[in-house]
């Protein structure tokens, strides 16, 4: 009934039209008075409603998305509303009046309930007055910061045996210091590489698909959003080229033993080009969502955008930019495209940027300001913040960005030879793959888990978990930490793979008040004793001493008798000994 009472409504709102000059952004009012009569510039034309029959749309969810994108919101929505409004396609009979008008349509949003296009004045004009248009925005176009270019140094400082030994199985050759740094072998010697999983890399397309390190990539699914095409290599034909995806993807899921191995190198991907680099506006936003909406409805559970955008292309009057005040996380399209994503249940991963710190204000790029999104930020191979790597907090303060890894002289895939691999470039570009490739690694241990469990994982077994801050946020992700995190959010599932190591987990929740849970797991029976001590390193209690059987156990600690603060936890199994902080706060 709900359903059919906004039809009804929508239909009445209808009835009473605007006027042109009432539906034109203020954006788009000043870019029209610069523009001469016969030129087409590039706008949006958003509709009051989605036509007839929704009704029966929303009783057949088959015939608006893809039966994997159903089941992946099935860990965030209600089954019985895993579609809604955004989902439903935009009515056809708009777009045709649009372009009986002299619309020449670029991109379609359903999400948005738009398209994008060329339009001149008085075409404009003409279709302002069409009783179905809501409003009229332009497209905004995006300038960004390259990568920096820098010398190799921090690599060659690296002392690191490229074969490893032991239990770690793969020849990662250079590249094993970046894996190292997040503890990522542990997971592919537990047999985590991704597999199952879809992942899309957006990108500015990819140069060198013959590339050596993709042999076995296994890609389902391509589009250039610039060129409208399912080729996304260069060519003369098309505009923009792929140099900087190809290196990103291939440090997500390269897989070349002795040389290069991406985390998630057993995923399925789908490779998507929005980036058009030859202009001076390398992004325009439609793109983006474009192909955000294209990889929700195929089933994509982790999308990784090495590209972030702040200043407009100087065709938009400086008084219209975004700016840091801007990062909200609800101003920039792109931004609420990104939140919309995650809600459908895709795990969004996004680079910060390369602005650097400013001690007044952030410095990040959308959609790094999205809420729900998981922003990452850079490090060098000491662990200290890359200076170039973008700080926050978002202006309605919340801590950004989430998490770290290494984005300073990665060793990734050359885009312009089969065989060849470089390490001079750097950026949050790179950081960004190395962690949305650990966001698939736990997707392949437990499907199940959502974006936010996933963020919390990382969040919550990083480096500075229990201080976190605008310049690395949680700190540097542990892929192995994060992944016994899963396991606890998991527990009960008879599918899961038990590790042949003693394992104390984080605490859960933490921060807490008063109680808190701490879990651990053992191999074989064992004495085991836990002591809780103050941060100066005073014990003030045994909580556990006792012999113990194999398997998981789970003690809760209850504090309501300590001050607020941070803790230690000492844990001793065995020859096992760890320690863990928690924080308590009142």
């Amino acid at each position: 009934m709900k359903k059919i009472l906004a039809v009804v409504v929508l239909s009445i709102f209808v009835c009473f039209a605007q006027t042109p000059i009432d539906k034109t952004s203020i954006v788009l009012k000043n870019k029209l008075s610069s523009v001469s009569d016969g030129s087409k510039i590039l706008v949006w034309i958003f509709f009051k409603d989605k036509g007839n029959n929704l009704n029966k749309l929303y009783s057949a969810p088959k015939n608006v998305v893809s039966e994997l994108s159903l089941k992946r919101r099935e860990k965030v929505l209600d089954k019985s509303s895993l579609i809604d409004y955004s989902d439903l396609p935009v009515y056809q009979d708009y777009i045709s009046k649009l372009q009986s008008e002299g619309f020449e349509v670029k991109q379609i949003s359903k999400w948005f309930n738009g398209v994008s296009g060329y339009i001149t004045k008085q075409e404009l004009d003409n279709i302002l007055g069409l009783s179905f248009v809501d409003k009229a925005d332009i497209v905004y176009q995006f300038k960004k910061r390259a990568e920096i270019k820098e010398p190799k140094n921090e690599l060659n400082k690296v002392s690191a045996t490229y074969r490893p030994t032991g239990a770690n199985s793969l020849n990662y050759g250079p590249s094993l210091a970046q894996l190292q740094q997040i503890n990522v072998p542990a997971l592919h010697d537990l047999g985590y590489k991704g597999q199952g999983v879809t992942i899309c890399v957006m990108d500015a397309g990819i140069s060198l698909l013959s590339h050596e390190v993709f042999d076995s990539l296994k890609i389902i699914a391509t589009y250039d959003f610039v060129n409208h095409r399912t080729y996304i290599g260069d060519d003369s034909g098309g505009h923009g080229e792929g140099s900087h995806g190809t290196m990103t993807l291939s440090l997500i899921g390269g897989y070349k033993p002795g040389q290069l191995i991406g985390p998630a190198y057993g995923s399925n991907y789908i490779l998507a080009k929005t980036e058009n680099t030859d202009s001076e506006s390398p992004i325009e936003e439609d793109n983006w969502i474009a192909a955000m909406e294209w990889a929700d409805n195929i089933g994509v559970e982790v999308t990784s955008t090495s590209l972030g955008y702040l200043t407009f292309d100087d065709t938009v009057p400086a008084q219209f930019n975004y700016t840091w005040q801007s990062m909200d996380g609800r101003t920039a399209r792109i931004t609420k495209g990104a939140v919309l994503a995650a809600r459908k249940g895709i795990c969004v991963v996004n680079a910060a940027g390369n602005e650097g710190d400013d001690p007044t204000h952030n410095k990040l790029d959308a959609p790094a300001d999205a809420d729900s999104i998981i922003t990452v930020g850079s490090v060098t191979y000491t662990g200290v913040r890359s200076y170039f790597s973008s700080v926050g907090n978002t202006v309605d303060g919340r801590i950004k960005p989430d998490v770290m890894a290494l984005g300073t002289n990665d060793y990734y895939a050359d885009p312009y030879n089969d065989t060849s691999y470089s390490s001079i470039e750097s950026g949050t570009s790179f950081s960004c793959p190395l962690t949305a490739g650990v966001c698939a690694q736990l997707l392949s241990y437990n499907p199940k888990l959502t974006p936010m469990q996933i963020r919390d994982a990382l969040r919550n077994t990083a480096s500075q978990n229990t201080a976190p801050d605008r310049h690395m946020g949680w700190g540097i992700i542990d892929a192995l930490a994060a992944l016994n995190y899963a396991k606890v959010l998991s527990e009960g599932n008879d599918n899961l793979i038990k590790p042949d190591n003693f394992i104390l987990y984080q605490n859960y929740p933490n921060p807490f008040n008063p109680t808190t849970k701490i879990k651990y797991f053992i191999p074989r029976g064992s004495n085991v004793r836990i002591n809780i001590y103050n941060i100066l390193g005073s014990q003030i209690s045994t909580l556990y001493e006792a012999f113990a059987v194999a398997g998981d156990h789970e003690i809760t600690l209850d504090a309501s008798k300590l001050s607020s603060g941070v803790y230690l936890v000492n844990f001793y199994a065995g020859n096992y000994q760890k320690a863990i902080k928690i924080t308590l706060l009142k």
